[in-house]
C-alpha cells in the first residue's frame, strides 16, 4: 500500500490505534472508542497482524457502511468476520457465490407447506448481522444486484412482503485478485455502493512464523480457532457507536478538503472516471470512523487522507496511457492528495 504523504497543517499525531483519549473529547466518545479497542483486541487474537485492515473494518462497522475485501486466498478473512461477529454477540452467514447462484439462494423465498395449506417465508442468509458474500465475482450480475439492493436498503422484497433486516447489518464481500477466469466483474456504479475497498496482504515474516506456529499447535490445524474470541459488548453497542460516529464533527474547511479530493480525481488527465458524490459523502463518513477509533468527537484533516486509499482506489480508473505504464491506482492517489492543500487545524 503506497503511503500517503504527511498533511499540511497537521497538529497531532493520527494513530488509528490510540490509546490515549484525544483531549477535549467527551465520555460517550471515550467511551466508544474504549469499546471498539476491546473488540479489535479480541479480533487480533485470531487474525494477527494487519493492524490497518482491522481498523478499516472496525471503521465500516461504526459508520454502517459494507467493504469489499481483495485479497489472496487464505490469509484469515472468513476469521476476521467470524471473530469480529462474536466480539459482540452478532450472527454470521456466509454465501460462497457461484455461476449457478440465484438471487433466491441469496435473499430468500417463500415456500408451500402441504400440512398447513399455506405459504411460508423461508428467509436467505442475509438476515444476519455480518454477511461474508465470498468471491461475490463469481456469481452473474442478476445475483449481485439482488445483494446490492440489499446493501442498500437494508431489507429484502420476497414476493411482494418487504422484510428489514436486523440491526447492525454490515456485507464484507471477497473478491480474488488473481484469478479472473469465469468471473463477473463489478460493473463502477457496484462498486460504488461499497462504502471502501480493503486490500489483505500477506503477513511479515515475523507474523507470518506465528500464525504457523499456533495453527500447527491445534489439533487438525484448529490452532487460533475464532471460538477463543470474547464476547466484550451487545449489538445495541454497536448502534449506539453509530450513533456517537454520525454526531462526529466535521467543520466546513474539513469538509472541502474531502470535496477538492473529489473533484480532483474528475479533473486529472490520468483519470479517465473520476469519484462521484458518494466519493465525498465516504469519505467525511470514513474519516469520523476513524476519529471516534481514537476517542475525538471531531475530525481533523489526517482523518480524511488516511481514508482516501480505501474509499475512492474502487470508484476511480485509470485512463488507459497509465494503465499501460503500470501505474497503480493508490500511486495516481497519493500523488493527487500530495497536490492538494490541506486545512491548517
Amino acid at each position: 500500500m503506497t503511503p500517503l504523504p504527511a498533511t499540511t497543517g497537521e497538529a497531532e499525531t493520527h494513530s488509528l490505534a490510540a490509546t490515549e483519549p484525544a483531549a477535549g473529547a467527551d465520555s460517550a466518545f471515550v467511551e466508544t472508542a474504549a469499546m471498539l479497542g476491546r473488540i479489535r483486541e479480541q479480533v487480533q487474537r485470531v487474525f494477527l497482524g494487519q493492524s490497518e485492515v482491522v481498523d478499516q473494518v472496525l471503521t465500516a462497522l461504526v459508520t454502517g457502511g459494507h467493504i469489499l475485501l481483495e485479497g489472496k486466498p487464505g490469509l484469515g478473512k472468513t476469521h476476521l468476520v467470524i471473530a469480529l461477529a462474536r466480539t459482540f454477540g452478532g450472527q454470521f452467514a456466509r454465501i460462497q457465490f457461484t455461476p449457478d447462484l440465484m438471487p433466491s439462494d441469496v435473499t430468500g423465498h417463500t415456500i408451500y407447506e402441504m400440512g398447513t395449506q399455506s405459504f411460508r417465508v423461508r428467509k436467505g442468509p442475509v438476515f444476519t448481522n455480518l454477511l461474508l458474500a465470498d468471491e461475490i465475482n463469481r456469481a452473474p450480475a442478476k445475483t449481485q444486484s439482488a445483494l446490492l439492493e440489499v446493501m442498500q436498503e437494508v431489507q429484502v422484497t420476497i414476493d411482494g412482503d418487504t422484510h428489514k433486516l436486523d440491526p447492525p447489518f454490515m456485507t464484507l464481500a471477497t473478491q480474488n485478485p488473481i484469478e479472473q477466469e469465469g468471473t463477473y466483474p463489478l460493473p463502477e456504479a457496484q462498486l460504488d455502493r461499497f462504502l471502501m475497498k480493503v486490500l489483505i496482504d500477506y503477513p511479515s515474516a515475523e507474523e507470518e512464523a506465528t500464525i504457523v506456529s499456533l495453527v500447527s499447535a491445534g489439533a487438525s490445524g484448529s490452532g487460533l480457532s475464532p471460538s477463543i474470541v470474547q464476547r466484550v459488548c451487545e449489538p445495541e453497542d454497536i448502534l449506539r457507536a453509530q450513533m456517537d460516529c454520525a454526531a462526529v464533527q466535521a467543520v466546513d474547511s474539513v469538509v472541502k478538503y474531502a470535496i477538492d479530493i473529489v473533484r480532483a480525481t474528475r479533473e486529472s488527465q490520468g483519470i479517465s472516471l473520476g469519484a462521484g458524490t458518494r466519493g465525498a459523502i465516504s469519505l467525511i463518513r470514513v474519516a469520523k470512523g476513524y476519529a471516534i477509533l481514537n476517542g475525538r468527537n471531531y475530525v481533523i484533516p489526517a482523518d480524511v487522507k488516511s481514508a482516501v486509499l480505501p474509499v475512492l482506489r474502487h470508484r476511480i480508473s485509470l485512463a488507459p496511457e497509465l494503465a499501460i505504464s503500470g501505474q497503480q491506482v493508490d500511486d495516481t492517489l497519493a500523488s493527487l492528495v500530495a497536490s492538494i492543500e490541506a486545512p491548517r487545524q
